[in-house]
């Protein structure tokens, strides 16, 4: 009887009004059939409901304690009453809604806001309905399944150890209580148990699907974040970075030991330097004159190699009338000028002055300073 009556109240549901090319409508097609699918959900717990009440109800009558299963009879019925009575009121309301001649410019994806708002309030009416049944099932289910209470003697509890809060905390079973859990399965003489997972188990679990909500949030809607191949992509920004930075620091601390020769841009300006601040001592291109001896051939006072001209220009020789110029260049300005006196060599400029020194010959130097001067390739 409770079946057919709630199947009434279901169908009273679906009975939406015919408004014209309401139906066509895809969002109200969707709704149609979420009502119809809940109806039927209704409709199957309701009868699963009622069966496990007449159950119910027949162990209390043999036990002759009629009390609750009418209590639990009258709630259900009531919850159908209720139920059909909504969906009933609100199948009039549309249908009502659809013949009146009232407008209004509202519309959810083409679907009469009238018409969307008395579907997803059928929808919702559909959705208590079945909790309320759903609660009604778990409270006849849990009755049925209730032990009786026994009350033991606190003579017989006073020898029983209490339980740490490590074993409450993994809600652990007694090992006299193992039988209460066994499912009979039994391999190689291993018993399986359905022990229940420990609460900070199923705690933790919980965060972490809350969690991977904010991530997916962040990181893939909002987008609010880098993901990992954008903060591989940054990281390797910063790195080419700091390795400029590095190159730079380095070249700045550039010395006698480590100067090596310079593209030609550092040779320009070293150009610049030597024009400005050398043509009196050496001339204009280097050939020397009454004060000082000639770059440009392979006769050196003081050695030819990289290392000895950026000493020299670096420390000066007070005593042969060069002099310091370290207060006044920088370490890379001076590593420019040795590559641009270093460019000079052989070039043969008119009115040169005669050799002085001893010949410096380039495959004389050692490896190091033979590889230093090979490599052209930094740049400052």
């Amino acid at each position: 009887m409770l079946s057919i009556f709630f199947l009434w109240g279901g169908l009273s549901v679906t009975a939406q009004p015919k408004v014209p090319g309401a139906l066509e409508n895809p969002l109200a097609q969707v709704l149609l059939g979420i009502m119809i699918l809940l109806a039927l959900a209704i409709a199957i717990l309701a009868n699963v409901v009622n069966q496990a009440a007449a159950m119910y109800r027949d162990k209390i009558q043999a036990e002759k304690t009629a009390q609750t299963p009418a209590n639990a009879s009258v709630i259900i019925m009531v919850t159908f009453l209720l139920g059909a009575g909504l969906l009933s009121s609100f199948n009039g309301f549309a249908q009502n809604a659809a013949a009146s001649t009232i407008k209004t410019s509202l519309n959810f994806n083409g679907l009469s806001a009238l018409t969307f708002f008395v579907m997803i309030a059928a929808v919702a009416i559909e959705i208590i309905i079945l909790i309320a049944l759903v609660y009604q099932l778990k409270f006849l289910v849990g009755i049925e399944s209730k032990p009786k209470i026994v009350k033991v003697p606190e003579a017989a509890t006073e020898g029983v150890p209490k339980k740490s809060w490590w074993w409450r905390l993994n809600n652990a079973n007694d090992l006299k209580d193992e039988q209460d859990v066994d499912l009979s399965h039994d391999y190689d003489g291993i018993s399986e148990l359905d022990n229940k997972l420990p609460p900070w188990w199923t705690v933790a679990f919980g965060l972490t699907i809350l969690f991977s909500i904010g991530y997916m949030y962040r990181y893939h809607v909002a987008e609010s974040a880098p993901l990992q191949i954008e903060e591989l992509q940054i990281a390797m920004k910063k790195a080419e970075k700091e390795k400029d930075a590095y190159l730079v620091k380095n070249a700045s601390n550039v010395d006698e030991n480590s100067v090596t020769l310079l593209d030609a841009s550092a040779v320009a300006g070293g150009k610049v330097l030597f024009t400005a601040n050398c043509t009196p001592c050496h001339g204009s291109v280097g050939e020397g004159n009454a004060v000082g001896p000639n770059l440009t051939d392979d006769y050196w006072l003081h050695g030819g190699s990289l290392g000895d001209v950026f000493k020299a220009i670096k420390y000066g020789w007070p005593d042969k009338g060069m002099r310091s110029w370290r207060d006044d260049f920088s370490p890379v300005q001076m590593a420019q000028l040795t590559s641009f006196i270093h460019s000079i060599k052989g070039t043969n400029p008119p009115n040169a002055r005669e050799p002085q020194g001893e010949k410096f010959e380039e495959q004389k130097e050692s490896s190091g300073a033979a590889d230093s001067t090979a490599s052209a390739t930094v740049k400052l």
